[in-house]
Formats: C-alpha cells, structure tokens, sequence
C-alpha cells in the first residue's frame, strides 16, 4: 500500500511503500532549506538534483550530487538545501 506524505507546506512530498520487509519512502524536495528529524536510522541517496546536507551538531555543509548517499543516525536531525527540485530515495535501516 502506498502512502503519501506532504511536508512543508508542500515543500517536501513523498511517497511510502515497503520493498522485502523494509519502509522506504520516494520523493521530491522541492528548492529550499528544510529540517529533518529521524527516530530510526535512514540511508538518503539522491536521485536527481543535488543536496546540501548539514547533520545535527555540525557546522558543515556537505554537497551530495545525483547517484551518491548519506546515512543518518536515529534519534538525530539534519538540514538540507536544494537549488533545485530534488528526488530522493530514503531507506529506513
């Protein structure tokens, strides 16, 4: 069964669904900066577009370009920014 999620005033929207046993969800992230909080671990890889990431506790932003991931700790946060629409896939470990 899928799911639709729409965050941010519609900033973010996605899509949930489970593949062999495990949540994942598929998105877009439209241009903006924007909060995320996790309760389980997640692994992000961006499918199209380009993310800057900055993870709770640091001051660095990291650029994730189409084709590359990062991986989130549970019971954290993280800010991104996207110069454009971005797509996204997010597996929840």
């Amino acid at each position: 069964m899928l799911k639709h999620n729409s965050y941010f005033n519609g900033g973010v929207q996605s899509l949930g669904f489970e593949r062999h046993g495990r949540r994942q969800t598929m998105g877009v992230i439209d241009t903006g900066e924007f909060h995320f909080s996790t309760d389980s671990p997640e692994r992000m890889t961006v499918v199209t577009g380009e993310l800057a990431v900055r993870f709770d506790g640091s001051p660095e932003w990291r650029v994730y370009p189409a084709g590359t991931a990062f991986e989130v700790p549970g019971k954290s946060g993280f800010d991104v920014k996207a110069s454009q629409p971005t797509g996204y896939l997010c597996e929840f470990l």
